[in-house]
């Protein structure tokens, strides 16, 4: 046979192969009568499970599904179950072998995952909510991955990641779950950028609690207009998903991509990680840029990774850093950190913790503690002292009243004229049953704080040193190592001091509820906090993945 028809003739095959391959077809999403849900959740013990609405009203999930469509035209049923083994809870490290073998194609990852979503959120009785939309580029792009392959690239090569719904990406609508900003393409914020500069592969956008929960008082974690109510996996209407990183918690806890970046305040990241049973790590601010991000507060705010295990954290997060001139909180960050690294010189043995004897009423917290101790970490109690929170809420009142405008002149569409908080509170007061069925308390309370440039420099500076002084304390008197926590139970604490967290699953409450523990370090401490956190995870491996997502 002539050596050049060969390449011809395999494609010829190829081609045949996929015309004879039955074609997927995704049924259309209905929506549905949802009002016995409704009631059933009525009088839920929590009044923020309390739901009005669980499917969006102005979106239409039959969208993702057209996005979705011709990228997993010719992958089956069989294929997803033939490639569940060596995807399915695996980390990066085990993905990347798996390819590295040729058992597995970036190709085949990204379909693994499209499929996955669409198997459970077109499920009316199992799906999150958890998705807003789905970039449908995302298999063209793992092609490319797969062409292009060196063997030396970053871990993140060909990975696919999720971004939660206030971060840019081109291909995607902007809109931080809001209505007015439904439409809004922007430019790639500055850490997608990083992202796919290291080969990651943004997969779509994750619901969240609208414009980052800064809109309504008492209302669900994880509402958003545009999303409607993400679910928490481990019990569906049941447990809080946390918030504001909802989608991303859920979402990465249902196995929907590799990983997903949230963004925090104060407890964005922590509590949606610790409630859907991941690993989340809110950095300190200045060590990853926001430009390119829907703002709360330019004085707290920070992305972060949120993943299953530690070292895709580590994995995330060091492809996301960079000095950014369009953020002077990065000036002078670290750069070209890997911090998966050395991941495994981490150690318990000799470290100082302290722990909060508040919290050694919880059970799941004593345990762990007492298996640091049995680690060879050493435990310190410590009475927590309080601290005056006056101005916590001023502070962010008076940084989105400033911050958000800023971002809406310089990323939102041209014809989103609304531009200062005043003009969008009046945009939600029409039609506001379909915008934001619980209010918008806290956004309107923006309008009621009007502090001069000198009193807020002054209050920022006021808080700070609270926050320092909460931990500086008993860390200098004790010679702490961390501090402990439980969730985001010191997350306004830590946003205030600027002291960086990471919440690592410590187990699960008798009615399966995930919890996780946290540690707190100084600020760019990152690379201990990584650490400490790894050779806990390995030491406990107690995270297990929602029954019915299995």
């Amino acid at each position: 046979m002539n050596k050049s028809l060969l390449p011809i003739l395999l494609l010829l095959v190829f081609a045949c192969q996929q015309e004879q391959k039955p074609e997927t077809i995704i049924q259309p999403w209905v929506s549905y009568d949802e009002s016995a849900e409704l009631a059933e959740n009525a009088d839920h013990e929590s009044v923020k499970m309390r739901f009005k609405l669980i499917q969006s009203r102005i979106s239409d999930k039959n969208q993702l599904w057209e996005d979705i469509a011709d990228q997993i035209k010719f992958f089956s049923e069989e294929d997803y179950q033939t490639l569940a083994p060596l995807i399915l809870e695996q980390n990066i490290p085990t993905i990347q072998n798996h390819i590295a073998e040729g058992s597995l194609t970036y190709e085949k990852l990204t379909q693994w995952y499209l499929y996955r979503i669409v198997k459970y959120e077109n499920d009316s009785s199992k799906y999150l909510n958890n998705i807003t939309a789905i970039n449908p580029n995302a298999v063209k792009e793992a092609q490319e991955k797969d062409k292009n392959r060196s063997g030396q690239e970053h871990p993140l090569y060909g990975m696919p990641v999720l971004l939660k719904d206030n971060v840019n990406f081109g291909g995607l609508p902007t809109t931080a779950g809001t209505y007015l900003l439904r439409n809004n393409i922007a430019k790639d914020a500055f850490i997608v950028d990083r992202i796919q500069e290291k080969g990651g592969i943004i997969l779509g956008k994750t619901n969240l609690s609208e414009w980052a929960n800064y809109l309504c008082i008492d209302c669900p974690n994880g509402y958003s207009a545009v999303g409607g109510q993400t679910l928490n996996p481990y019990g569906r209407k049941v447990f809080d998903t946390g918030g504001s990183s909802s989608g991303s918690g859920s979402s990465i806890a249902a196995n929907y991509a590799v990983a997903a970046v949230g963004t925090e305040t104060s407890g964005s990241i922590l509590s949606p990680s610790s409630a859907n049973s991941l690993v989340g790590l809110k950095p300190t601010t200045g060590l990853l840029s926001r430009d390119g991000i829907v703002p709360l507060s330019s004085t707290l705010d920070t992305p972060g990774p949120m993943t299953k295990s530690v070292i895709d954290n580590a994995i995330l997060i060091s492809a996301m850093i960079g000095e950014d001139q369009n953020d002077a909180a990065t000036k002078g960050n670290p750069k070209n950190v890997s911090y998966w690294e050395n991941l495994e010189s981490g150690s318990l043995e000799g470290m100082r913790f302290g722990v909060n004897t508040n919290f050694l009423e919880d059970s799941i917290y004593q345990e762990n503690v007492d298996k640091i101790v049995s680690l060879g970490g050493v435990a310190i109690e410590f009475e927590p002292k309080q601290v005056d929170f006056e101005g916590f809420s001023d502070l962010l009142r008076a940084d989105m009243k400033i911050d958000l405008p800023k971002y809406l002149d310089k990323h939102a569409n041209p014809e989103i004229t609304v531009r200062s908080v005043a003009e969008i509170v009046e945009y939600n007061e029409a039609d506001s049953l379909d915008k934001i069925p619980y209010g918008q308390g806290r956004f309107a309370g923006i309008l009621d704080t009007d502090l001069s440039e000198e009193e807020l420099v002054q209050l920022r500076a006021e808080l700070r040193e609270r926050g320092v002084g909460f931990f500086e304390e008993v860390m200098n008197e004790q010679e702490l190592d961390f501090v402990l926590s439980i969730n985001n139970w010191n997350a306004g604490l830590a946003a205030m001091a600027n002291y960086p967290c990471l919440t690592v699953p410590m187990g699960y409450q008798a009615d399966g509820q995930p919890a996780g523990i946290t540690f707190i370090s100084r600020p760019f401490e990152e690379d201990r906090l990584l650490k400490i956190g790894y050779a806990f995870e390995q030491a406990t491996k107690v995270r297990r993945m929602p029954n019915d997502y299995r």
